[in-house]
């Protein structure tokens, strides 16, 4: 009887630029109130439905479902700010999985997100306060797996979390200004 080898085959995510990473963090501790820009013209089609031009990427379509008036031919702004943290968040926890050297073999997030809108967006639903309106309440669970033991899998995940440029944009208050083009 001849006895078979087991093997563990693992199949990793694609890396980043773990140099480069660690080049851009150089900049960030050397300069660390610089700032970059985004910017999105968003164009209404007609009903709910838009179309968000980022740069020269295809449209980034969004409307609403049929019972509130939409067509459904797209995800909700809402599901859209939610896919913008999910999207965050898997940048960081690659980013900082690679700044300590773990290989992630699988990385997935799982968001939810309780929205209020019985003000039917100002056009004469219940008298709501700003603070009333939007998200309630956001949860996020994440399947991650890597070479590494859970408790080093947490850690890197509330890592992400803590520097989360678009989670802490919708943890925390910002100047926010909107008016009509000159």
């Amino acid at each position: 009887m001849t006895e078979t080898a087991s093997q563990t085959v693992t199949t990793y995510l694609r890396p980043i630029d773990r140099d480069g990473l660690l080049a851009f963090a150089e900049r960030g501790r050397n300069n660390p109130n610089s700032r970059g820009t985004n910017i999105v013209r968003t164009v209404c089609e007609g009903q709910y439905r838009t179309l968000s031009y980022v740069g020269e990427h295809e449209a980034v379509v969004v409307d609403e479902p049929r019972h509130l008036m939409g067509q459904d031919t797209a995800p909700a702004p809402g599901e859209i700010v939610l896919s913008a943290l999910g999207g965050c968040l898997a940048v960081g926890i690659t980013a900082v999985a690679t700044w300590k050297n773990v290989k992630l073999s699988r990385l997935e997030l799982h968001i939810e997100g309780d929205i209020g809108n019985s003000a039917a967006w100002g056009a004469g639903g219940a008298e709501r306060e700003p603070s009333q309106m939007g998200f309630q309440e956001i949860r996020v669970k994440v399947d991650i797996d890597g070479d590494a033991t859970r408790a080093e899998l947490d850690e890197i995940v509330r890592h992400a979390n803590h520097f989360s440029p678009v989670a802490n944009t919708m943890r925390n208050p910002i100047p926010f200004q909107i008016l009509l083009t000159d």
